[in-house]
């Protein structure tokens, strides 16, 4: 795969929903859990989403870790609308490790190397327009932080 709009993820409603559709347009892709002690980032997420409204930020829910996400597709879309007001696309659960991990999360890794697959829920990874993986940020580098709005920033300028 030569970029990031290669991929393809399903929506919570079980719509096929390519990145290509995206081609030319900064992405955020996280993987997200409903339980996790990093969860409450989903609203520093929202509020940048409000702010960078030329970057589209993607939810990727998985179960991988800490069994975090045990919900089904709508349990795990009210409890993003419900709790956190999430207005940017969520995705149905994937796995993100091992033999059946989903094909983005392993390009992450053949583009930046073994540690840029997560190990836990709220792994954020920042694609330019030209679909590259920029950087990627693990769970304890919050959203509201200088390091990733620096990182967003710099997303217009790739």
């Amino acid at each position: 795969m030569a970029s990031a709009y290669d991929f393809s993820f399903t929506t919570l409603k079980g719509e096929d929903y390519p990145l290509a559709q995206h081609s030319g347009k900064p992405l955020v892709v996280i993987n997200t859990a409903s339980k996790c002690a990093f969860t409450p980032q989903y609203e520093a997420l929202q509020a940048l989403s409000r702010k960078f409204t030329d970057i589209t930020f993607i939810a990727v829910p998985c179960n991988d870790f800490g069994g975090g996400e045990p919900g089904t597709a709508s349990e795990i879309d009210s409890f993003c609308v419900l709790t956190y007001n999430v207005t940017f696309p969520i995705m149905s659960k994937v796995t993100t490790k091992g033999p059946a991990a989903h094909p983005f999360f392993t390009w992450v890794a053949d583009e930046k190397g073994g540690l840029a697959k997560p190990r836990w829920n709220f792994y954020k990874y920042l694609i330019n327009r030209q679909g590259r993986l920029l950087d990627y940020f693990v769970p304890s580098t919050t959203p509201g932080s200088k390091k990733f709005a620096h990182a967003l920033e710099a997303l217009f300028y790739s």
